[in-house]
């Protein structure tokens, strides 16, 4: 069955973070998913908090930009979650948007590089390991988790260019596609992902998040259409959609059927009512889904 979020967007203040949660919460929503974007809000203090004022509310972070982040803070941060609220946090990481991280003195010259290994690394700590590790980018001496998390954690990759999707299959244990794969993208990248787990040899699951730009309500189309033209994706097929609960369900349904096994639901930037739209994709689109 395929499971079904909605974004906070970080262009909302961070106040009005606990309103949406426990509405997502007390209306159903599996997932509620959250971005650490600069120079907007932390992925980690948010989840920390809408974890904590919610009861059963799964809450994932997509991503955290790893040029931000030394892999031994990620691996204590993440595996705090974990044991704080077992079985209802899903992490990702990712290269960030590399302007953002040339801004504050971050990027690096070979972002896939870094990724692999991040991910490498963070995977090990958080199965308990002590790791010593002298790489291009990640250098520990000796480094173990004092707190592992009781259950090694599924890691989930932000990935978007077909080197990363691969790296993605290789290394992590899903893989996050933005707004801006479609259903013939979300197609292509499960065909990357499946290259990559053979090459690694790996037969675990592997799970697939796809977020989808959608809208409902008055003005939906207009507050979409100015969306897709901000982002530069207007010329893009199938990576947004707007109308009602069957419309929604309807490119739900194409993004499952492409091999996606959550599809996230995307508001607008502008989005009038975050409340009410938790609450449509819970009570309204939900029920649609197969």
């Amino acid at each position: 069955m395929t499971t079904l979020g909605a974004v906070f967007r970080p262009q909302l203040p961070p106040e009005r973070l606990r309103s949406v949660a426990r509405t997502a919460d007390e209306a159903g929503l599996e997932e509620l998913w959250l971005w650490e974007d600069c120079f907007l809000e932390s992925g980690i203090a948010t989840a920390s908090a809408a974890l904590a004022w919610t009861e059963r509310l799964r809450v994932g972070v997509g991503l955290l930009p790893v040029p931000l982040r030394n892999v031994a803070l990620t691996a204590m941060e993440a595996a705090t979650l974990h044991r704080l609220f077992p079985d209802r946090v899903t992490l990702a990481v990712g290269h960030g948007i590399q302007e953002w991280m040339a801004q504050v003195g971050a990027k690096a010259s070979s972002p896939l590089t870094l990724l692999e290994e991040h991910v490498t690394a963070l995977r090990a700590l958080l199965r308990g390991e002590r790791l010593t590790t002298e790489g291009r980018y990640i250098r520990l001496d000796d480094v173990a988790l004092d707190w592992p998390p009781a259950t090694a954690p599924r890691l989930l990759a932000g990935a978007r260019g077909p080197r990363t999707v691969g790296l993605a299959g290789r290394c992590a244990d899903g893989t996050v596609l933005d707004a801006r794969a479609g259903p013939d993208r979300v197609r292509e990248a499960r065909r990357l992902i499946d290259e990559g787990r053979a090459e690694a040899g790996r037969t675990d699951d592997h799970r697939v998040v796809s977020y989808l730009l959608a809208a409902t309500g008055p003005g939906a189309d207009e507050r979409l259409r100015a969306e897709l033209e901000r982002e530069g994706m207007a010329s893009v097929p199938e990576v947004a959609v707007s109308g009602d609960a069957a419309a929604v369900a309807e490119a739900v349904r194409r993004r499952a059927q492409a091999g996606a096994h959550t599809v996230v639901l995307q508001p607008t930037a502008d989005e009038p009512d975050p409340e009410g739209f938790v609450r449509f994709a819970a009570a309204e689109v939900r029920p649609l889904i197969d």
